[in-house]
């Protein structure tokens, strides 16, 4: 329930394997071995302001100092890896460089606003790369569907991003002033997200992100997790074998799927989706002669209103969402891949 789309572990994910490890370690080791260090991270904002340590600014926004919180974060960073494989270890890198300068800023103007508003100096704020993390909750919120997964007490649903919030929300009440990192990680993240004042215009330029593919990627990349990762667990050996053949059927009808939209694209007419997907058939079809076949199959219901309304809500045209819809004979879940990946 915790991951929302995607394998498990970090493949195709090196920036967030190296965000995950390296501030993680630091952490542990200045909090149980080297103590006495801990002041040079300290996010400091009265030396940074009156004596223009820049040193302590950039040191304080990466490593925390409180365990809770780096547990925490490492778990925001695994769960948010989804976007580096979605739109490259460039464009995810170019995020979290532009939420961090933006929440920066966001930092000092909130803090000011709150010592004219209340009084009230703030001399330090929590430690750590939270800034980006809270940004990446904006095109966490936008971009990845929200798929129900139980409920609670009969009224309460819980949802594939439910644990994610829990933690943000754990995160955000772990100190008295961590909601100032939060607003402006959220902030920041919907200037970026938007591209309000074209500020995407700070990027990881091209050479650069070439040169750390060919030096820094090969240290941090991760093996491909098997096919058996994958298809899960199951209880007997026939929900086993249905289990990969449901895994095969969905791997055959991404790629025509694939394969469909780019003819569709070359083409601009409508796909009849039905002569091509002859997987989502039901199976017992299949075995029929093909001059009869057409015959004997029903026609397939139509999608109904909520799962339109709740796949459009994630941004697509409805035009897309009823041909996804049918293409995995109404299949949510199914459908919601189609859009996602395609």
């Amino acid at each position: 329930m915790f991951t929302s789309t995607g394998s498990s572990g970090l493949y195709k994910a090196p920036v967030s394997k190296s965000l995950l490890l390296i501030p993680s370690a630091l952490s542990v080791l200045l909090t149980l071995v080297f103590q006495h260090y801990q002041k040079f991270f300290a996010y400091n904002l009265q030396a940074v302001r009156e004596e223009f340590q820049i040193w302590r600014f950039i040191c304080g926004r990466t490593v925390c100092l409180d365990l809770k919180d780096t547990f925490c974060s490492s778990l925001l960073i695994y769960n948010f890896r989804i976007f580096e494989r979605r739109y490259g270890s460039r464009k995810f890198t170019s995020f979290i460089l532009g939420s961090w300068v933006l929440s920066a800023l966001f930092d000092l103007l909130l803090v000011q606003v709150f010592q004219h508003a209340f009084g009230i100096t703030v001399k330090r704020l929590p430690s750590g790369f939270l800034g980006p993390l809270f940004a990446l909750y904006v095109p966490f919120y936008c971009s990845i569907p929200r798929i129900q997964v139980t409920q609670v007490l009969g009224q309460l649903p819980i949802t594939n991003k439910t644990l994610v919030y829990i933690v943000g929300l754990q995160l955000l009440t772990s100190s008295s002033y961590m909601w100032i990192l939060g607003m402006s990680g959220l902030v920041s993240g919907l200037f970026y997200h938007s591209n309000l004042l074209n500020v995407q215009v700070l990027c990881v330029p091209s050479r650069v992100a070439k040169i750390f593919s060919g030096t820094v990627e090969p240290l941090f990349s991760s093996a491909e997790p098997t096919s058996e990762a994958r298809e899960g667990m199951g209880a007997t050996i026939d929900i086993q074998r249905q289990q990969r053949m449901e895994l095969i059927d969905q791997q055959i009808m991404l790629s025509q799927f694939a394969q469909m939209r780019r003819q569709r694209q070359q083409q601009g007419r409508v796909i009849n989706w039905s002569r091509f997907f002859a997987p989502l058939r039901p199976r017992h079809n299949m075995d029929l002669p093909n001059n009869h076949q057409g015959e004997q199959e029903a026609p397939s219901a139509e999608a109904s209103e909520e799962q339109v309304t709740r796949l459009m809500e994630m941004g697509f045209s409805r035009v897309a969402v009823l041909e996804a819809l049918r293409a995995s004979n109404n299949d949510i879940n199914v459908a919601t891949n189609f859009l996602l990946q395609h």
